[in-house]
């Protein structure tokens, strides 16, 4: 997240030890709210504003925030170090500090994030704890469970998979190619696998009820009013659509793709691509073995035998047909990442003919593979954003008073102790 110093400093909510959180009152200020002065945040059910009070509106600094204080931690001396800190935190900060060593870490994150810095992270997981599958909000495991025929393909995806990783691992047992180049193929596989099980899996940035504009937005284009998706009943944010199969509006939404049974959205954007290069690698690579052991090799080991041969005729043709279909989507995305216009859009611009009216801006790398260095880029792992509600084009309620929350902690050592044992 980044902090933005043109905002006005507002008091944030402080803690009652019946675990009640209000905001101190101070009328030497005046408050300025990011979605407009009919704007009132309504808490919950057990909060009551202090006598005198009417309830006051959410107010934040930047566009996203921190979560709350881990409860496993205490605040010592300045309240820049944190003592009685778990192994797991310590081990990770210790990684973290080699990566910065050898300048595999983006040195704009690492140099200034801090309670003093212009970078923080928001890493409080709001997301549901149960253990249902499907794609509602209430759902802890994002799965599509809704169209039968994704499944399936999806399904076939990993079979055709590790049947070609079969025929290479035959190949190199026959001494048809060297067993390095069969390590290889079958390391890419699993990353191709790992790449789309993440795709599968990954909620594609879907737009919670509690969505809110973004004060970037309203500032950009004050003459454009919100709009609203007519099936859920929400705020719809720039370059979302609402999928009929997942039944949920997706931020930055590309397409749904029935070989992921997923949409395609800004959350799970690189986890695709990744599926993508690594798939056209691997068809390129089983092509190339297969081509040079029928049209190259003469020997007696390279020889196939008539399960080898039928093996090799069927992967061959797979991997063509895969070659040309990801080489087409591969150009397809890095067309869309070039305009910033995803599939949809641009359909739906050519069928209307105003494609030379688009005045979409291209989406920053960094709004991919986000901003902790290259080293993770080749990884299916998620992204950090520098500007999480930025790059979704939304932000919560949720959000905006977590934020709130650790600004008065960051300024305040003995409010983040008392907060804590409260």
């Amino acid at each position: 997240m980044m902090k933005d110093p043109e905002e006005h400093e507002i008091e944030p909510l402080v803690g009652s030890s019946k675990g009640v959180l209000r905001r101190k009152e101070d009328t030497s200020r005046n408050p300025h709210h990011q979605f407009g002065e009919s704007y009132t945040y309504v808490s919950a059910s057990e909060f009551t504003p202090p006598p005198g009070m009417e309830k006051q509106k959410l107010q934040s600094k930047t566009f996203g925030g921190l979560g709350p204080a881990n409860q496993d931690y205490e605040y010592e001396g300045d309240g820049s170090k944190l003592k009685q800190q778990k192994l797991h935190i310590r081990m990770m900060r210790g990684c973290s500090s080699c990566l910065k060593t050898s300048g595999c870490v983006n040195p704009n994150v690492t140099l200034k994030e801090g309670p003093d810095g212009d970078f923080y992270r928001d890493d409080f997981n709001d997301q549901p704890h149960s253990f249902s599958v499907g794609t509602t909000e209430e759902d802890g495991i994002w799965m599509n469970r809704s169209d039968t025929a994704g499944t399936i393909m999806a399904f076939m995806v990993w079979v055709l998979f590790i049947y070609s990783a079969v025929t290479i691992t035959f190949l190199a047992e026959t001494g048809g190619i060297h067993g390095i180049f069969s390590l290889i193929y079958v390391t890419l596989i699993g990353m191709a696998l790992a790449s789309h099980a993440k795709t599968q899996f990954t909620d594609p940035g879907t737009v919670p009820a509690s969505a809110q504009p973004i004060e970037a937005f309203r500032k950009q284009n004050p003459q454009i009013a919100p709009s609203f998706c007519s099936q859920c009943q929400s705020f719809k944010p720039p370059f979302s659509h609402h999928c009929r199969i997942c039944h949920r509006c997706v931020s930055r939404m590309d397409h749904h793709c029935p070989w992921m049974n997923n949409c395609i959205g800004a959350a799970n954007f690189k986890h695709f691509i990744l599926f993508l290069v690594y798939t056209w690698s691997c068809n390129a690579m089983a092509l190339t073995l297969l081509g040079w052991n029928y049209f190259f090799c003469v020997s007696e080991e390279c020889t196939f035998t008539t399960l080898l041969v039928q093996l090799a005729r069927i992967t061959t043709i797979l991997s063509t047909g895969s070659l040309l279909f990801t080489s087409s989507m591969i150009m397809n995305v890095t067309y869309g990442i070039i305009t910033g216009i995803g599939t949809i859009d641009r359909l739906k611009k050519k069928r209307m003919d105003t494609m030379q009216d688009s005045e979409e801006e291209p989406i920053p790398l960094t709004h991919i593979f986000g901003i902790e260095g290259y080293h993770t880029w080749p990884f299916p792992i998620d992204p950090v954003f520098e500007d999480y509600d930025t790059v979704l084009g939304f932000s919560t309620t949720q959000r905006l008073l977590r934020e709130q929350m650790k600004d008065k902690a960051m300024a305040s050592p003995s409010f983040g102790n008392e907060s804590i044992r409260s």
